[in-house]
């Protein structure tokens, strides 16, 4: 029997939730996803310091205004590591919008323009590259604008049906609902109790996306993301793509019980597309999602904290 990591292979597509190169150089999954927590993890390490040292000495001869520094350097920090990523992986690279630009659509259109600039000056095409969005509702008409362009998106932060239903009518690329946050939101605030895999709040959430993804149709495509256990992602096996951390994708390469396929896109017969969710009832419905709307706010609220994180360090070095 081959291991679980070799079974979910053949039914979904692997992705490495990390911006650890050496993971990426064992696991070699199809696709990578870094965010602002990842980035600033790289950043701490020795290598990820002199990256910086060696992007504010190129840096400062171009500008003295401080916060426009303080910006650029992040972001060709964050570029820079997505273009080591890309050239280890075969598909794309997913990178994520300043998060202090969530409720501004404008911004976040520029920045996305920005960010495939940049990549382009690595050598890195646009089709390589996912702009990653918090799915608000600001970052969803961004990402429609961004997509115009034939530039692709990743919306993030994926919480409840409405975040999904509004991306889905927008014909973005991708999103990632998230698995082990929504899990962490039920444990903590009810008694919802998880006796096997399947009960799992996330892993039923997410399972519901697909469902109506799959019988209405949409061509967006759902990765799984933020997980917990490797019960979670066996009970989504099937699903589009899952992105998984290097402990897991461990954990599942040293397991060698019998992995099925859970979710199947052809066991769904078509239905059809449900009228599309205007702005008002999508911020009603996530506003009235309790989860929701606590796990997007804080989710939006700690992107900014590892930015300004960053940053900091970025700021130390430039003194």
């Amino acid at each position: 029997m081959s291991n679980r990591l070799t079974q979910l292979r053949s039914m979904t597509s692997v992705v490495a939730d990390t911006g650890d190169m050496s993971a990426i150089e064992i696991y070699r999954p199809d696709d990578a996803t870094t965010n602002p927590s990842l980035v600033l993890k790289q950043a701490q390490t020795a290598d990820g310091r002199t990256h910086l040292a060696e992007l504010v000495a190129q840096e400062c001869v171009r500008s003295n205004n401080k916060q426009q520094l303080l910006s650029q350097i992040c972001d060709k920090y964050t570029v820079l590591l997505g273009s080591q990523i890309a050239s280890i992986v075969p598909g794309k690279i997913s990178t994520e919008v300043d998060a202090r630009l969530s409720f501004d659509t404008d911004a976040m259109v520029r920045k996305g323009e920005q960010l495939i600039a940049l990549y382009d000056s690595y050598g890195v095409a646009k089709e390589r590259v996912l702009i990653k969005l918090a799915a608000t509702w600001e970052g969803i008409q961004a990402a429609i604008a961004l997509e115009k362009q034939g530039i692709g998106c990743n919306l993030t932060l994926i919480f409840s049906h409405e975040q999904a239903k509004a991306c889905a009518d927008a014909g973005v690329t991708l999103i990632s609902p998230f698995v082990g946050r929504v899990t962490d939101w039920y444990k903590q605030n009810t008694n919802y109790q998880i006796s096997q895999p399947a009960d799992d709040p996330g892993v039923i959430f997410v399972s519901e996306i697909f469902d109506t993804y799959k019988s209405q149709g949409y061509d967006t495509i759902i990765m799984g993301a933020s997980f917990r256990n490797t019960g979670q992602i066996a009970q989504l096996a099937g699903c589009d793509k899952l992105t998984i951390s290097p402990a897991l994708l461990r954990e599942l390469e040293s397991e060698t019980d019998s992995l099925h396929k859970v979710l199947d896109k052809s066991a769904y017969p078509p239905t059809e597309k449900t009228p599309m969710i205007s702005a008002g009832d999508f911020r009603l419905g996530v506003n009235q999602n309790t989860m929701a709307a606590d796990k997007l706010s804080s989710g939006i609220r700690d992107f900014v904290s590892h930015q300004l994180e960053l940053e900091k360090i970025v700021s130390s070095i430039l003194q």
